[in-house]
Order: structure tokens, then C-alpha cells, then sequence
């Protein structure tokens, strides 16, 4: 039996070793001095140092169990006669196991979603932070949208059209990534949202579209993606389709909206359509705003 990594084949008995070296817990006496006999010249090992993770003085695993607070007891591994676990795409665990790790230390109210949260299936932490480093790229909000575009390929598309959010990335300055909407490490709420709801989420901004109203619109209250596409859009605003396609989509046989593309009649046609008419779209508080004109 064997586990298919990407570096190539794991035996299920060495991550079986790997466990039980955790549960004898034969730790180094000498801690990371061990180690560093024939790791010191490691740029990628000694730049642990210059972060959180490596500091001695604090709360952190250099600190206390040193570099076996990670990679698991030395037991016999002097001279790699046992393995210890490494961490990444190309670990020796499985991702599952690399992330348990992790959420030793770092189990709080921001990542008690993380078994939900589809990250979770396949990624371990290490597959977006990176330990060994003074800063994590992940951390800085101009390499952020970068990282999570890697798998997220169908909304790096979105991204980039013609209207989309003002994202920061490493070639333009915004005020939006996103984990301002979106966390990464899982919530209750579906998308992995950091809010109750899509319209919540969208709330946080756009207060302004919050109400209550006198006059409301069921697709503004129901959901703000019935008409958004909230990652970008070829059409203005963000809209899954352009009016009046988009209003006739729900309004295809009420009266005039149910006229056709294209008829000769320049308020439907022309400038915004439907809302050169009903401007309050989102929703009206007027005593004659019931049809949305005000």
C-alpha cells in the first residue's frame, strides 16, 4: 500500500513511523544544536531565524521544543537513519498531517472552520505560508491576490476585465484583497465568506445599499450576485449581463419590459435603459418610488 505524493511514492509505514516517533517523543537533548551540525549551511534552514518562528525569546516552537516542536522527535534520525517530517508540496506526510502540525499552536477562533473549509481537502498550510523566512509573502496584501490566483484561475479571469473590484496586486495600488471578503482558513458561511451572508459581505462597502427601504427590490434583498458578478465583468458595474438583459431575465413578460432588444424606442435602448426610468434599482424610499423611479 502507498501514498502518491508529488515528489513520488510514500509508504504508508514511514508516515505510520513518523506518528509513533511523536508519540515516544525522543526528543534531542541538544535541540536545534543537533540539527544545525548539518543544517547550518542551509540558507533556506537558517533563514528561520530572522522570523517569528525562530525566535527564542518568546512563545514561539523555536523557543520551546526548537525545530522538533515541527519536525518531530530526532529519535534515531542522526545520520538519516529515521526520517523527519518536511513540509510542502513535496512533503512526506500527507497535507492533512502537515497542517495538524500547524494547528498545534495555531488553534483559534480564526481557523476553528479550517476542516470545513475546501482548502482544507488538499492543501496544507505550508502549500500558501512559507516558514523558513524573516516576512511571509502570503502576509503582505500586494502578493496576496498573486497567491490565491494561482489556483483560483477561473476568478483571476474575473479579475481582470473590464470592471472588477480595486484589487491590490504587485503592479497596481487598491484597497481591496481577498481576504477582505473571503477567509482563507474557512467560516460557516458558504464561499468561505468572513460575513453571515453574500449581501453582508457586499454591506461593508456599499452601506448604502444596506435599508431598510420603503420600496424594496427582491433580487437586491434575495442576493447582490443575482445581478453581480462580485470577482469582475465585462459590463459596467460588474453586471452578469448588460440592461436591459439583465431586467428581463425576471421581467421578460411585464408590459413594455418585455419589448426586444433593439426595438426603436431610445429609452430602452439608449444610455442606461431600464434606468434612465427606474434609477433606484437597489431600492427607493419616496412615497411614489413603488415602481423604482425615485
Amino acid at each position: 500500500m502507498s501514498l502518491l505524493f508529488a515528489s513520488g511514492y510514500l509508504h504508508a509505514s514511514e508516515e505510520t513511523l513518523l506518528i509513533e516517533k511523536f508519540q515516544q517523543g525522543q526528543y534531542s537533548k541538544r535541540g536545534a544544536d543537533s540539527c544545525l551540525m548539518c543544517h547550518k549551511k542551509n540558507e533556506t534552514v537558517m533563514a528561520l531565524f530572522d522570523g517569528v518562528h525562530g525566535d527564542l525569546h518568546s512563545s514561539s516552537p523555536m523557543a520551546q521544543l526548537q525545530c522538533e516542536a515541527c519536525h518531530g522527535p530526532q529519535g534515531k534520525h542522526k545520520g538519516k537513519n529515521q526520517p523527519m517530517i518536511t513540509f510542502g508540496d513535496n512533503g512526506n506526510v500527507s497535507a492533512e498531517l502537515q497542517s495538524s502540525v500547524c494547528l498545534s499552536c495555531h488553534q483559534d477562533s480564526q481557523r476553528m472552520a479550517w476542516h470545513d473549509t475546501l482548502h482544507s481537502d488538499d492543501q496544507s498550510c505550508l502549500s500558501c505560508h512559507q516558514i523558513h523566512t524573516g516576512q511571509d509573502p502570503v502576509l503582505n496584501r500586494a502578493a496576496e491576490v498573486a497567491m490565491c490566483s494561482q489556483c483560483h484561475r477561473e476568478q483571476k479571469l474575473d479579475l481582470n476585465k473590464r470592471s472588477s473590484h480595486p484589487l491590490t496586486t504587485p503592479t497596481q495600488s487598491g484597497s481591496m484583497t481577498c481576504s477582505d471578503c473571503h477567509s482563507a482558513h474557512g467560516s460557516m458561511t458558504d464561499g468561505s465568506l468572513k460575513q453571515v451572508s453574500i449581501n453582508d459581505t457586499c454591506y461593508q462597502c456599499h452601506a448604502e445599499k444596506r435599508g431598510p427601504l420603503l420600496w424594496e427590490h427582491e433580487p437586491v434583498v434575495d442576493n447582490c450576485t443575482s445581478c453581480h458578478n462580485p470577482h469582475g465583468s465585462v459590463n459596467d458595474a460588474m453586471l452578469e449581463r448588460r440592461a436591459p438583459m439583465l431586467c428581463q431575465s425576471c421581467h421578460a413578460s411585464d408590459g413594455h419590459a418585455s419589448r426586444a432588444y433593439g426595438d426603436d424606442d431610445s429609452a430602452f435602448t439608449g444610455g442606461q435603459s431600464c434606468m434612465n426610468c427606474h434609477g433606484s434599482i437597489h431600492g427607493s424610499n419616496h412615497p411614489a418610488g413603488k415602481q423604482l423611479l425615485r
